[in-house]
């Protein structure tokens, strides 16, 4: 069996968001500085360097998707004005950006989002 490399990158941005339907105080105007996860993976590496892809160019593509959001309000950003912008919908919208843009030796295995240290959502698509 041969083997892969998984490398992953983290970021953040600062926004605000409603979350409609909660029946609670997240249903309010509330802020986060939210946490991002991106990890790829493949199982080749450049002939030259010797590494997948370099850490530089992950977090290039990933901080273009976030600047999107950085310092919104997200309930107003076009793909969050019928879903709510949660941390699973935000994962997933990350996701959905970033797939088409990786190196070509690199798969996107999977982005999380978290609102604090202790909770996170994932996802990936298999």
């Amino acid at each position: 069996m041969a083997g892969k490399w998984r490398l992953t990158i983290t970021q953040d941005f600062s926004a605000a968001h409603q979350l409609r339907n909660y029946g609670g105080k997240c249903e309010n105007m509330h802020g986060h500085n939210f946490g991002v996860e991106v990890a790829v993976e493949g199982d080749r590496l450049d002939d030259k360097v010797h590494y997948l892809v370099d850490f530089k160019e992950i977090k290039r593509l990933t901080k273009a998707v976030l600047d999107r959001l950085d310092h919104k309000h997200l309930n107003e950003v076009e793909c969050f004005t019928e879903i709510n912008p949660s941390s699973e919908n935000l994962a997933m919208f990350i996701y959905k950006e970033l797939k088409d843009s990786m190196p070509e030796n690199v798969r996107l295995a999977e982005v999380s989002v978290s609102e604090k240290d202790s909770s996170k959502a994932t996802y990936w698509e298999e």
